[in-house]
């Protein structure tokens, strides 16, 4: 099972992600994680973003997808995987798409959490003021200035993946305003169709 989730910050990709994970025992691969990992372990791929990174640059589609490539290459991502914030522009939806071809995988699905933004945005206060009631600190991602910094980021950059998975049949869009078990109920249902396609 080779899938990607899409949706804005806050639309509960990491939640269904994690359920995913449990489910089909495939890793979720978040592009942060992978970066952090390769450059620990000074992969040829992680020194070069290392070297971008200590330099203070942002690290390239190129090494992005190579990481991506190797990570995927490892034997826990045999059975499939999860892609989590990545691909985030059109440029790299194809790069991926190339290098999937290359290593003769192809994807099963692209499901996109679809979400209504100001809702979110109410939805993050809520989440900040609860955890100001409680006397817990408020996620600096709770912020509303920041996340509707974050939301238009996803806007203008990352929403422009979807007419591309759409176009290629890929995508399914589910309303991830729903509570948290209807979400997952209606990916497993999506998922459990492509199981008998097989």
């Amino acid at each position: 099972m080779r899938l990607i989730l899409v949706g804005p910050p806050g639309a509960g990709k990491g939640t269904q992600a994690a359920r995913l994970v449990e489910k089909f025992g495939i890793p979720q691969l978040s592009t942060g994680d992978m970066l952090r990992a390769a450059v620990a372990a000074e992969t040829p791929v992680g020194l070069q973003a290392k070297a971008v990174m200590d330099a203070g640059g942002l690290v390239s589609d190129e090494i992005v997808v190579g990481i991506i490539s190797d990570r995927i290459a490892e034997a826990d991502a045999q059975k499939g995987f999860i892609l989590d914030g990545f691909p985030r522009t059109l440029a790299q939806a194809d790069a991926l798409a190339q290098m999937l071809a290359d290593s003769g995988i192809k994807l099963d699905a692209v499901i996109e959490l679809r979400v209504d933004h100001s809702k979110l945005v109410n939805r993050i206060i809520n989440r900040a003021e609860e955890a100001k009631a409680a006397g817990q600190p408020v996620r600096k991602d709770d912020d509303p200035e920041v996340f509707k910094q974050r939301l238009e980021a996803y806007n203008r950059d990352t929403a422009v993946v979807i007419p591309y998975y759409e176009k290629n049949g890929l995508l399914t869009v589910i309303d991830g305003m729903q509570a948290i078990d209807e979400v997952t109920a209606d990916i497993n249902a999506v998922l459990s169709k492509l199981d008998e396609k097989v």
